[in-house]
């Protein structure tokens, strides 16, 4: 059997908040703003809320910017939610290559926490997706790691640290 090293601390520190939260520039999120008659009193339901091309060509871009895009509250040095912890932990388990990964802070960003939601049909964060594809959010993330069913998926398209032992060119 060959052994993946742990990676939990690279998994944690590939990201910089800094460099990958902001998705949207300041004026087209007016709902960030501190000024009291420009934030939401309420969250919009899905019903009255409609994604806007702007957000979700910021959103795809972000879907795109890595082979594993995990979309979270915090950062992976430092979540801020359970699930969010969670996720970034199963991550590591399974082997992540930090290279091939990317986080953004949903917190950040008014625009893009709700955003996703509406993006994806998927109503909590966090959310994965691979290769541009929804997996889905921590509850799905933690079934498919007890079900074996993550790890092979990520094996499939490539974006674990190789194990010792082996060739990254695969040869």
């Amino acid at each position: 059997m060959l052994l993946r090293p742990s990676i939990s601390a690279s998994l944690r520190l590939s990201t910089r908040p800094s460099s990958r939260v902001r998705l949207l520039p300041s004026s087209l999120s007016p709902s960030i703003s501190t000024h009291p008659s420009r934030r939401f009193s309420t969250p919009a339901s899905p019903s009255t809320r409609s994604l806007t091309t702007q957000t979700r060509t910021a959103i795809d871009k972000a879907v795109s910017s890595a082979p594993v895009v995990l979309f979270m509250k915090g950062t992976p040095e430092t979540p801020q939610c359970g699930f969010s912890r969670a996720s970034i932990q199963i991550l590591g388990l399974q082997g992540v290559d930090p290279a091939k990964f990317t986080a953004f802070n949903v917190l950040e960003d008014e625009e893009l926490r709700q955003g996703i939601k509406e993006y994806s049909d998927w109503p909590t964060i966090p959310q994965l997706y691979v290769q541009k594809e929804f997996v889905g959010g921590c509850d799905i993330l933690m079934s498919m790691h007890q079900s074996g069913e993550l790890g092979k998926m990520l094996e499939e398209k490539g974006v674990l640290v190789p194990a010792e032992g082996e060739e990254k060119g695969g040869a």
